[in-house]
């Protein structure tokens, strides 16, 4: 038999090819939602993602992208390729993970009657096949976990950022064994040097430090105590701490602190004192290192270098500085100098969160100190043009650990639901402490454990997971043929108990180092987070570092078996081999049910979506969008397949950003600088952020919105007030406003259908409500008022209501956009349809590759934007199409739509039920009523299942709505029997349901 550490060796490539060929059998082709489209984008061209940025990640992704040598359509599926072997190489680090913790066991079992440290080319056959088995079955239980699996195949960071941590520890644990100390201090900075490069990708890796602390302690103090173990483990907060707030965001503190001093005091350029500290800094470190060579200072001389390596590492961010100078079509931040570039580090543009005291959701400000100053470049020098607000509030509305503390959004609405308080009443530190154990340790962190060891119930958003005695009786149709279905019974769960027992039991120091890493990069992290009540999506990517550590247990929960049934079978070689034959099993299990619904093969409908939307714009148009996947896929197909860059995209989440202002203000390929008109003083850094609704009588009939943009550009005491700390702020004077319409413009542009010119007036005016304007309102506004209808502006369907700045009605749907015109049409409360437009833009301008193919993967995101979209816009469409007389083209656009997106591939959702009356209206009786029994088998279904108690598939709001909706459908056509059928099905469910 080959020698343990051969076979060892061996086993962990073996491994990492299982989970090569796993991963690149089931990778995204192209670019998917969230944050992919914009990776694979700046990795292409080396551009500037949001922050903090992940140079190294782009670097890596910048070489995969050259293989696909000038074919663009496949640069996604390289880029997405890094992350595939890197989430390999995670899987064969963990395995060497696992068998050096196995051989460890063995040696603390063995220490009564056998040397406890002897080498692994001692080790019995059967020793062998334990150790090694063990740590196949853990690293292929990875393998096929939920979470990781589905980082591995995107171009997303948290698959190369698992494989940071990933060789770290095993590098620490390595490390552990070598005797040598030069040898060994040469490991610990090689751990430096991968610290600091994992910088470059993200910073989950920090989080394991002060846990790789105690490893240091317990190698170099064979008798440790508790005092020594706790401050070993403080020194490893300390230079968490150090990394993560001394040398991220405080070298280019200091840095700018030396900067304002040689250009404000010394009078020298800007970048001088940039250049300066740098010099300065390096030069320090070089000269220590030297110096604790020459001292023969050991471990300083290791420390010394260990700082050098991980700053080699975080060097990636040059990458951030050299290609923001460039100004590439991404540069979010445009963190270009060091104001911008320290912005950037410190992720400013998100906020912050309070962690320790601060205000709860009903907490209202009821005053404001200067904070931070906020610096800009004028002329030659630095100098403050504003301070960060700091917010005072009254006495019994902040509390210690707030939890409970968001009032965006719905936020606070939810936190009453979910803790059953009314309107006005304050949380108590009781409910505080309750959120965090049922929403953001339980269904934030714990739900989504079991998800990886246990099953997941659906993947529909909030999904559960699954019991061992869960099962599909009487669950909905759609629920038990949903592809992320998958019942574990909780083996790989129990398995991990197991090793955590085990090990603790064996090893309790190896069991405090892999407990702590699982705490930190689990439950801390989730307190760290702080988590709202409500996310844009499923986080559990952000904790797979914890199933990580879970996945060491569920190894050695192998060993942890065969050593309890030593009792009862005393061949060790039988007893090991049907352990791990047996522990084997589970992992083969966890991959045959999750490889349907991680399958990403011949998935396109992201970019698809993306290609659609910008196909609903005329040329050299202007296009509002949302968030990251309204936004994300548009720059992907713009930036790397070249698709439409006449289209600007305009995104409302950054356009409060004064960088993406100035951005937008420049032209980028064909697309010409949007028509702003407000100059960077307007729009600065707390400039405007938000115009509050002050209704000044004089001017209660409406405000000229050009006027009123030229009074915020002069900064006009006619639409000003005084703030309580005496400053003065713009306010918006009118909850009316009107635009004088240029009718020889509108002429020119030639975009105004003929039948809709009786309808235009020599003004557009409009309520846009007692509300106030934040600062994408107002330079949206300005776009409106500057642009006179030179550029067709676009609304993207997907927006929120109120981003439409309640011009609803004057606006024309294309597709999956809306136009604004400068016409209303009566009634037209939701868009005007130009059926003509439309129906080019849906039927002719479209692309739906695969989307009819029922055994491609679509998760609840692609049910989302693309299928609501499509749906929407040829339900509207084939509406319109009836309302003027035209039953043949409207059926034309409901055969083609179920063509296109059919039942078995995209069931159908709420939209679809009113194509039972379209289908009544058009003549085709039958189609009408195979789409309503289908719908309405499956809403009572899911109905049923709902009020049973057993589980929540579905929403019973919509189902209610389904149900309704095709009752009315048949009640209209006469369709007697149908009707009552149907509604005999609704009325047993409306009073359960409300």
């Amino acid at each position: 038999m080959p020698s343990f550490k051969r076979l060892n060796i061996l086993t962990g490539w073996l491994v990492f090819a299982v989970a090569l060929f796993t991963y690149a059998s089931t990778v995204e082709r192209t670019a998917s939602f969230w944050d992919c489209g914009e990776f694979i984008a700046c990795s292409f061209k080396l551009q500037v993602p949001h922050p903090p940025g992940a140079p190294f990640f782009l670097l890596l992704g910048r070489i995969f992208s050259m293989f696909s040598f000038g074919d663009v359509l496949s640069v996604a599926y390289w880029v997405n390729m890094g992350s595939v072997l890197a989430s390999a190489f995670t899987i064969a680090f963990l395995f060497w993970t696992i068998t050096m913790l196995a051989q460890k066991l063995l040696s603390s079992r063995d220490a009564g009657h056998r040397d406890a440290d002897r080498s692994g080319s001692e080790y019995s056959t059967a020793d062998t096949l334990l150790v090694i088995g063990t740590g196949a079955v853990g690293a292929l239980a990875y393998t096929f976990s939920d979470t990781f699996w589905f980082s591995a195949v995107e171009a997303e960071v948290y698959g190369m950022s698992s494989f940071f941590t990933a060789i770290v520890v095993w590098a620490a644990f390595k490390w552990e064994r070598i005797e040598d100390e030069a040898a060994a201090n040469r490991w610990l900075i090689l751990i430096a040097y991968l610290t600091g490069l994992s910088i470059g990708v993200h910073l989950l890796n920090l989080v394991t430090l002060p846990a790789l602390a105690l490893i240091y302690y317990f190698k170099k103090y064979p008798k440790p105590t508790f005092w020594g173990g706790a401050t070993a483990f403080g020194v490893g907060l300390v230079v968490l701490g150090i990394i993560n707030s001394g040398i991220i965001p405080g070298l280019p503190g200091m840095a700018f602190f030396v900067e304002r001093f040689f250009v404000n005091t010394l009078g020298l350029p800007f970048n001088s004192g940039m250049t300066f500290f740098v010099v300065l800094f390096l030069s320090a470190v070089v000269y220590a290192i030297i110096w604790s060579v020459r001292r023969k200072q050991a471990i300083l001389n290791t420390s010394l270098l260990a700082l050098a390596f991980v700053l080699i590492g975080y060097a990636s961010y040059m990458q951030v500085l050299v290609r923001a100078d460039f100004n590439p079509p991404i540069n979010e931040n445009n963190p270009d100098d060091a104001l911008n570039f320290l912005s950037y580090l410190r992720r400013e543009q998100y906020g912050s969160r309070s962690l320790l005291y601060g205000p709860v959701f009903t907490a209202r400000p009821i005053d404001q100190k200067q904070g931070a100053p906020v610096w800009k470049k004028e002329g030659s020098r630095y100098v403050v043009f504003d301070h960060q607000p700091e917010y005072i509030y009254a006495p019994g509305d902040e509390m210690l650990f707030p939890r409970v503390y968001s009032s965006q959004q719905n936020h606070p609405q939810l936190y009453r639901q979910m803790l059953g308080l009314a309107e006005g009443q304050k949380p108590t530190m009781g409910d505080n402490l309750k959120f965090l154990f049922s929403h953001q340790l339980g269904h934030m962190w714990w739900r989504y454990l079991m998800w990886n060891f246990a099953g997941r119930e659906s993947d529909e958003e909030g999904a559960g997971y699954l019991l061992p005695w869960s099962s599909d009786a009487g669950a909905p149709d759609l629920l038990k043929n949903n592809k992320a279905r998958d019942n574990f019974y909780m083996l790989p769960f129990l398995l991990g108990l197991c090793g955590i027992v085990f090990q603790y039991s064996r090893r309790r120091r190896d069991f405090l180092i892999a407990g702590l890493l699982f705490l930190f990069t689990g439950i801390a992290l989730q307190i760290f987070l702080n988590s709202p009540p409500s996310e844009p999506r499923e986080r559990d990517y952000i904790y797979v570092g914890s199933f990580y550590f879970f996945a060491i247990w569920l190894g050695l929960g192998v060993m942890a078996i065969a050593e309890g049934l030593r009792t009862f079978l005393k061949s060790d070689t039988t007893r090991n081999g049907l352990v791990v034959g047996l522990g084997l099993l589970m992992p083969v299990m966890m991959g045959a049910k999750s490889w349907d619904n991680h399958n990403r093969d011949n998935r396109y409908q992201s970019v698809d979506f993306a290609k659609n939307l910008l196909n609903s714009c005329a040329p050299n148009a202007i296009l509002f969008t949302g968030g990251d996947n309204d936004t994300f896929p548009l720059w992907y197909v713009q930036e790397v397949e070249g698709f439409r860059r006449d289209v600007r995209v305009c995104n409302l989440s950054l356009l409060g950003t004064e960088w993406y202002i100035q951005q937008m203000k420049r032209k980028t390929y064909e697309s010409d600088a949007l028509p702003i008109s407000l100059e960077m003083d307007q729009f600065n850094k707390g400039k405007n952020d938000i115009v509050p609704f002050y209704e000044v009588p004089g001017v209660k009939n409406g405000i000229d919105l050009k006027q009123y943009i030229n009074l915020i550009k002069t900064a006009s005491p006619a639409i000003q007030v005084p703030l309580t700390n005496g400053d003065m702020t713009s306010v918006l004077p009118s909850s009316v406003l009107f635009l004088p319409i240029d009718k020889a413009a509108v002429d020119r542009a030639n975009f105004v259908p003929a039948s809709l010119k009786p309808l235009m007036r020599d003004t557009l005016q409009w309520t846009i409500g007692k509300k106030d304007l934040y600062k994408p309102d107002l330079i949206m506004l300005d776009m409106i008022a500057t642009n006179n209808w030179q550029r067709p502006i676009y609304f993207s369907s997907t927006l929120a209501s109120e981003n439409y700045l309640s011009l609803k009605n004057y606006m024309q749907l294309e597709g999956y956009a809306y136009r604004l015109m400068p016409v209303a049409v009566p009634g037209a409360t939701d868009g005007y349809v130009n059926s003509n437009i439309m129906y080019t833009n849906m039927t002719k301008k479209t692309f739906w590759r695969e989307f009819d193919n029922p055994d491609v993967y679509y998760d609840e995101t692609y049910k989302g934007p693309p299928v609501v979209s499509a749906r929407i816009a040829f339900f509207r469409l084939a509406d319109q199409f009836i309302r003027e007389s035209k039953p043949a083209k409207a059926k034309e656009v409901l055969d083609y739509s179920l063509r296109v997106i059919p039942d078995k591939s995209i069931p159908y959702d709420q939209i679809s039920s009113n194509y039972v009356r379209f289908y009544f209206g058009v003549g085709d009786t039958k189609r009408a009523l195979e789409i309503a029994d289908t719908m309405a088998t499956r809403a009572d279904q899911n109905l049923t299942y709902n009020k049973s108690g057993k589980g929540r598939f579905g929403s019973p709001d919509a189902d209610l709505y389904v149900l309704q909706t095709i009752v009315e459908a048949c009640k209209e056509a006469k369709q007697t029997a149908a009707a009552s059928k149907y509604d005999a099905i609704f009325q047993k469910h409306v009073n359960a349901f409300g």
